[in-house]
């Protein structure tokens, strides 16, 4: 078994990266997770239990906690429930797929957000990035592209690309992209591509993807990069 002390006391990223706490029974799921977190720039510490995490806590300080909600002993609603009384410290929840009243339960607990398992990591730092941006802490510095099938777009410069030939999108397409690169992967809800226009509809939302999935879909009736949520919105799917 591996020793989580070992874990949180190896070679760390710099002390201003943002600490999470990431707490789960499942000894592969926290290596895998400690792992791939500190190659992305962040300080991780791990906990196996409620009790543990209650331990790390009283003498740490923590960024943001990653919480499984299904652990022997106190779960996570439970531990959720009883920091948001102390602390106000960002939490995002990991649940499976069929654990839908544990979703809600935790998120009125008070917790940030959720993500189902199984996931990719790759979602789970944009989640991590998204919540400590909203909380104004130091997230680890944003993704400068997104590569999805034969297509690169450039965040910054707002420019998509098929084989290095740039393709001509209108300024709201410029836009609509760029919310889906930021948060690559992450299902959007319509309302949050409304962006500057606070006019626009969910129903010219959908307008504006059909038009968009027009120059990046092979067969945009049948979308791979660009895809429906059904009843929440829509996700740019990433390699």
């Amino acid at each position: 078994m591996i020793d989580d002390e070992l874990l949180d006391s190896a070679e760390a990223p710099l002390d201003d990266a943002a600490h999470l706490l990431v707490v789960d029974d499942d000894t592969r799921i926290r290596m895998l997770l400690h792992r791939f977190l500190r190659e992305n720039g962040f300080r991780v510490t791990v906990a196996g239990d409620a009790a543990d995490a209650r331990r790390k806590l009283e003498g740490l300080e923590f960024d943001l906690i990653i919480l499984d909600v299904m652990m022997p002993g106190e779960d996570g609603v439970s531990l959720t429930r009883s920091l948001r009384k102390e602390r106000d410290v960002p939490i995002l929840m990991l649940t499976a797929l069929s654990e839908t009243d544990s979703r809600v339960l935790g998120l009125e607990a008070g917790a940030d957000d959720y993500l189902p398992k199984p996931f990719d990591p790759r979602e789970l730092v944009l989640r991590v990035n998204n919540i400590l941006r909203r909380g104004g802490q130091q997230a680890v510095p944003a993704v400068e592209q997104v590569v999805f099938g034969p297509y690169t777009f450039q965040i910054s410069r707002r420019e998509l690309k098929r084989g290095g030939q740039q393709l001509r999108l209108t300024e709201r397409e410029r836009e609509i992209l760029s919310i889906f690169a930021e948060r690559a992967g992450e299902t959007i809800p319509r309302l949050d591509l409304v962006g500057s226009d606070s006019e626009v509809g969910e129903r010219t939302i959908d307008v504006q993807i059909n038009r968009l999935r027009r120059k990046i879909e092979r067969d945009p009736s049948n979308p791979v990069w660009l895809q429906t949520v059904r009843g929440i919105g829509y996700k740019l799917c990433v390699e």
